[in-house]
């Protein structure tokens, strides 16, 4: 390729960079980044201006030996100053991206617990039946439900019953994958969702969770008690996914119907989700 051909291509790169810098101005909203988009912009202009008078003394052989002596200075200059504005955009760019991912993890994350939400949970359930449909995986859900908190919140406090929340879902997180989903689903509820799992991986999940759940102490004051070393148990209830469950919502019910039963056993126990004999009714969701 000739040294006008060479001259020529980088003026159609440069013009073809215009329109996606363009759109992307009009989408910024107004601040540092945006100006830096504009001074970029304005640098591509000037590399366009600068490549077609080159180009046109060039075809007409008007160069002077002074002028092709700036030239080189000139590209260096400009060249440096082009990768100024873009490593800036980068790095502003990038501290963006990061406010966006803590705006949008906190967005999805309980405060209490630290664990994901129930508006994150109805989403990533609904994604994870459809991909276990699909591939014919097996997925189970957890209903994990702490025992007697409502005593813990009427004997040392409310704030004492934050801090019960936050120590479980810590213990929940130090045992389950990464691939699991742990959100709190309302009250002292807490829902796990285990991709590629069957009932019985479930429930050997759910047996881990609460024997380190109940083999941790807690301590605990309010005004009128001293510090006082307690354990926390939790019931739990498992449900797999089936041909019979078509909805995010039934394996929900199905694992709540489970804890139902834990519950109503005896508490800090497993149960696993047993679909009811013909005639016997599903016991509604229990609030003890």
């Amino acid at each position: 390729m000739t040294a006008l051909g060479l001259i020529l291509l980088g003026i159609l790169i440069l013009a073809a960079s215009i329109k996606p810098a363009y759109s992307l101005i009009g989408l910024l909203p107004t601040g540092n980044v945006r100006q830096y988009w504009q001074l970029l912009m304005l640098m591509i202009m000037v590399f366009i201006a600068g490549y077609v008078g080159y180009a046109a003394f060039f075809w007409e052989h008007l160069l002077s030996n002074q002028l092709r002596d700036l030239i080189v200075p000139a590209v260096f200059f400009f060249g440096s100053c082009f990768v100024w504005v873009t490593g800036t955009l980068f790095h502003r760019t990038a501290i963006d991206l990061r406010r966006m991912a803590l705006l949008e993890e906190e967005s999805i994350t309980d405060p209490l617990l630290g664990i994901y939400n129930r508006r994150y949970m109805d989403r990533r359930l609904a994604t994870e039946i459809g991909r276990a449909k699909r591939y014919g995986l097996p997925l189970s859900v957890l209903m994990v439900d702490i025992d007697h908190f409502k005593k813990v919140n009427d004997v040392y406090g409310h704030q004492a019953g934050d801090l019960v929340l936050g120590y479980v879902g810590e213990l929940i997180l130090g045992v389950i994958r990464d691939a699991d989903i742990a959100a709190r689903y309302g009250g002292e509820e807490i829902v796990i969702i285990a991709p590629d799992s069957t009932a019985k991986a479930g429930r050997e999940l759910a047996e881990r969770l609460r024997n380190n759940i109940g083999s941790h102490e807690l301590v605990l004051s309010s005004e009128s008690r001293a510090k006082q070393a307690v354990r926390v148990f939790v019931s739990i209830g498992v449900a797999e996914l089936d041909e019979q469950t078509s909805t995010a919502q039934q394996l929900i019910e199905n694992a709540d119907a489970a804890l139902y039963e834990a519950k109503e056993t005896g508490r800090n126990r497993v149960k696993t989700y047993k679909p009811p004999q013909a005639g016997q009714l599903q016991p509604a969701h229990s609030q003890i």
